[in-house]
């Protein structure tokens, strides 16, 4: 229920906005990964583009009370392990009643190693078009997308193991 919620807050955020300049769609699988600056924790701007095209990346768009998200820790932190060296992996929180501490804290218990982004004005989500959080995104060493899924029963290993090829 709390992810439903959750899911509702994302698009009513999403669709307040009278300023998007997203694209009219959502980047598919073949499509480049939008290279759009997202801020860290601490309010500093990171630029995707400095990952994207120069190593293969794995995006998740997530937030603290999301059971989906949560349902799919383990095998996030699996790939991190089999992959870490290889693929940049960052998770995006979508800042939807999440406070930055919060959001620290939850990253400390459950041990997450990935590079967090906040995405406090909500320029990943638009670029993106992410339909709801558990949303993660694959881009090959070139930058185009080679996975898109969403759901705690996702099998991302194959592209993995795609990207991370030299």
């Amino acid at each position: 229920m709390r992810a439903l919620a959750g899911v509702l807050l994302v698009c009513l955020a999403l669709g307040g906005s009278a300023s998007l300049h997203a694209q009219d769609t959502a980047p598919k699988i073949g499509d480049l990964a939008p290279p759009v600056t997202v801020n860290d924790l601490d309010g500093k701007p990171v630029n995707l583009g400095g990952f994207l095209g120069q190593r293969p990346v794995f995006l998740e768009f997530w937030a603290t009370w999301c059971e989906v998200c949560e349902a799919l820790l383990p095998k996030v932190k699996s790939a991190m392990d089999r992959y870490g060296e290889k693929v940049e992996f960052i998770g995006i929180n979508v800042t939807v009643n999440q406070k930055r501490g919060d959001v620290r804290d939850y990253l400390k218990q459950h041990q997450l190693r990935f590079r967090s982004l906040y995405d406090d004005e909500g320029a990943s989500i638009r670029a993106y078009q992410v339909p709801a959080t558990s949303y993660i995104v694959i881009a090959d060493r070139a930058g185009k997308i080679i996975y898109t899924g969403m759901g705690s029963t996702q099998n991302f290993d194959r592209a993995l193991q795609q990207a991370s090829r030299p």
